[in-house]
């Protein structure tokens, strides 16, 4: 197999030794490249053999230098260079099948792409991979990897994924972890099924493969209003949230002792469930499992406790409207108040949305609506300005879950959205009105 080129940058390697949009990309060095792994791995030296099939079907070999790790200057049709390998398990607790029908084709497709855990810190499974990817990732030195483990007890595993070789792809844990490869894992907890003494057991499981397993985030199953005919499962309550703090915790406190890293991490949602104080920033080791939403708040926290710091107090004339999810609107009316104190004139409120699209069992802001803002909102005095979480739009950051846009909210509202990163300066430099 081999991959078509697309383009070739102006006045790149490639560009000079007339290679064409059109041909076909077979080897690099003898290596077949199938992919943008193989690409991207042995493009980087600085003596290349190539092999090219023109449009013809005859192959010819160039051998070029360069400087090492400079590009070669090709593009292909697609960033992974092939198509997107889709997830074959059937888990109990996926997202995915719970999401109603009528959104955009993109949300309903379930990846489980080794190459997109390593370009985009995606969460694969294990039950997808070829012995050949297995054995090019140790080869390669992919790392770090993100692994969604959820369970170490491979009879659990296989129910809970719903995929019979769920347990043996543990082994392929255990082979990646012997051969240095660096792994974040992930444990989407269910109550009553991988949490309590199962929990108990991965988590000691996990220690074994550290220093290789760097950190584990455990985070709460979501459950929408559309599980009809799907496994009965059970959402976190006060309570049951505060059993998986005291599990976490003492592991994380045992580990911290051993290694000086906790190692194990509950995200920040468990903390808001129980009521709890969301630890310090330097509770989190590297901050590596922020995508999973852990240390999130407690970074916010700490990046806007120092922007006021840094920032001259003033009058204002300005009020805001800032929404966000059911579970963060405590959190961020502390934040706001506290900007209203340092900048008399600041005036508005945060607004938490109800998850009527999903149910309100959904409390994350990444999971609101565009629709559900309109409903919430329309006919409020919202003052100047709408603040919005980036979290709430897709990757390209102009559409909202259910497919309405920026401008489709503006224009209902009657007011300016402003879109804000998960960075305490840039809330603070929203709520002042200063310019992005």
């Amino acid at each position: 197999m081999s991959v078509l080129i697309t383009g070739v940058q102006p006045n790149s390697c490639a560009a000079r030794h007339g290679i064409l949009p059109g041909e076909t990309l077979v080897s690099i060095n003898g290596h077949p490249i199938l992919d943008v792994l193989d690409y991207r791995f042995y493009e980087i030296n600085s003596s290349l053999t190539l092999v090219i099939e023109g449009a013809s079907g005859v192959h010819r070999e160039l051998t070029l230098k360069k400087r090492e790790y400079d590009g070669l200057g090709l593009t292909f049709e697609t960033y992974l260079m092939d198509k997107q390998h889709s997830c074959r398990n059937k888990c109990i607790f996926c997202f995915i099948d719970q999401m109603p029908k009528g959104l955009r084709e993109t949300l309903y497709f379930k990846d489980d792409d080794s190459r997109l855990s390593f370009l985009f810190g995606n969460y694969i499974t294990l039950t997808n991979l070829s012995e050949h990817e297995i054995s090019r990732i140790i080869e390669m030195h992919i790392s770090p990897m993100n692994i969604s483990v959820h369970t170490t007890n491979p009879k659990l595993r296989v129910e809970m994924m719903g995929n019979r070789f769920a347990g043996d792809a543990l082994e392929v844990l255990n082979r990646l972890a012997q051969a240095g490869i660096k792994i974040n894992c992930q444990l989407v907890l269910c109550p009553g099924i991988n949490d309590g003494p199962e929990l108990i057991r991965t988590l000691s499981d996990l220690e074994k493969l550290h220093p290789a397993v760097e950190s584990v985030a455990a985070v709460p199953v979501g459950v929408t209003k559309f599980r009809e005919g799907l496994y009965p499962l059970q959402q976190y309550d006060k309570e049951t949230a505060a059993q998986v703090l005291d599990i976490m915790g003492a592991f994380g406190d045992r580990c911290f002792q051993k290694y000086g890293s906790r190692i194990a991490y509950p995200a920040d949602e468990f903390f808001l469930k129980a009521g709890r104080e969301i630890p310090p920033t330097d509770y989190y080791g590297e901050l590596a499992q922020l995508e999973n939403g852990v240390g999130l708040i407690s970074l916010l926290r700490e990046e806007f406790s120092y922007a006021l710091e840094d920032t001259p107090s003033r009058s204002l004339r300005r009020k805001i409207t800032l929404a966000t999810g059911t579970a963060a609107q405590p959190f961020l009316s502390g934040l706001f108040e506290q900007a209203c104190r340092q900048f008399p004139g600041l005036a508005g409120e945060v607004v938490a949305i109800r998850n009527e699209f999903f149910g309100e069992t959904i409390t994350v802001a990444g999971l609101v609506t565009g629709g559900d803002l309109i409903q919430q909102l329309k006919g409020r005095d919202l003052g100047d300005e709408l603040l919005v979480p980036l979290c709430m739009l897709r990757r390209e950051g102009d559409l909202f879950l259910d497919d309405v846009s920026l401008q489709e909210v503006t224009d209902a509202l009657h007011v300016p959205v402003r879109v804000v990163a998960n960075d305490g300066q840039q809330l603070l430099d929203a709520m002042l009105g200063s310019e992005n």
